[in-house]
């Protein structure tokens, strides 16, 4: 079901960006907004694990290291027949954890130490199971793709909205220039931009809920609901100083200020992720 509806926001997002590209920019203007979006975020596609754990100053460890995280990693990748990843752990306070790399062949997993203090074992392999899963669904490609869907549509409407406020708009297909209506351009653009922002956050979201699943088929659903309902607590007790584009990354929101509603949160309410995992654990069906 949450394949389905990735794919239905994909859909979604890809035909916002012709009509709405189209009607602002031109075939022109959008074709250049899709190629700026696409190098910005393929470069962050082929450099983000880099980026990512040098930003939280994640050590990679060996299995002498780190013996019972390394081998919990070792156990699920065998049972999830991908490769086995880099493992590293970042020195923070707040528990939590998250995956990177382009692909199955360049992943990386890393946990804070934090959370190697107050998960027990079956805890910790449900988490680890739910990032190996985001790796085993090449969730890193299918947010990039997100993002430089996204990111194109941002670019057209502030290209409408700076056109149409100095004149100077016009798409392919208006001889006249004047880019219409201003008034209209404006509410179009800034449409286009939430509507964007919306569905890639409800993409993000739909593939939390789907590694939830899959980390409840290598681990214990149960064991994954008892290390969600404990990161929460602690999130809130202890926030994280994240940086906000990485956000998403995390297994549980590292940033806190309030109460975002849920429609404009990178990650799913975590009362309903725990649970749809007892739910799992209670029909057996994962």
């Amino acid at each position: 079901m949450n394949q389905f509806k990735t794919f239905f926001l994909m859909l979604v997002l890809t035909v916002l960006f012709i009509l709405v590209g189209t009607a602002i920019g031109g075939k022109s203007g959008a074709i250049y907004a899709f190629i700026f979006a696409a190098l910005m975020n393929f470069f962050s596609y082929w450099f983000s694990d880099k980026i990512v754990l040098r930003m939280y100053g994640a050590r990679e460890v060996s299995q002498s290291e780190a013996p019972e995280l390394y081998g919990i990693v070792a156990e699920l990748t065998s049972k999830a027949s991908l490769p086995m990843p880099k493992v590293y752990i970042m020195e923070n306070d707040t528990p939590n954890a998250f995956a990177t790399g382009r692909n199955p062949e360049h992943a990386a997993v890393a946990v804070t130490s934090g959370i190697m203090r107050i998960l027990s074992k079956e805890e910790l392999m449900g988490v680890i199971g739910h990032e190996l899963s985001h790796i085993l669904h090449r969730d890193i490609l299918i947010s990039t793709i997100a993002a430089t869907m996204a990111g194109a549509i941002s670019i057209l409407a502030t290209m409408a909205r700076w056109g149409a406020m100095f004149g100077g708009f016009r798409s392919d297909d208006e001889e006249g220039g004047g880019g219409g209506n201003i008034l209209v351009v404006l509410l179009v653009s800034i449409f286009a931009s939430i509507a964007a922002m919306l569905i890639q956050l409800a993409i993000s979201r739909s593939r939390e809920y789907l590694a939830d699943e899959g980390g409840a088929h290598l681990a214990n659903p149960l064991s994954l609901a008892r290390a969600l309902e404990k990161l929460e607590v602690a999130a809130q007790r202890i926030p994280m100083d994240a940086n906000p584009s990485t956000a998403h990354m995390f297994i549980v929101n590292p940033l806190r200020g309030g109460r975002v509603l849920s429609l404009f949160s990178t990650h799913p309410p975590i009362e309903e992720r725990i649970a749809r995992l007892e739910e799992m654990a209670r029909t057996g069906r994962f």
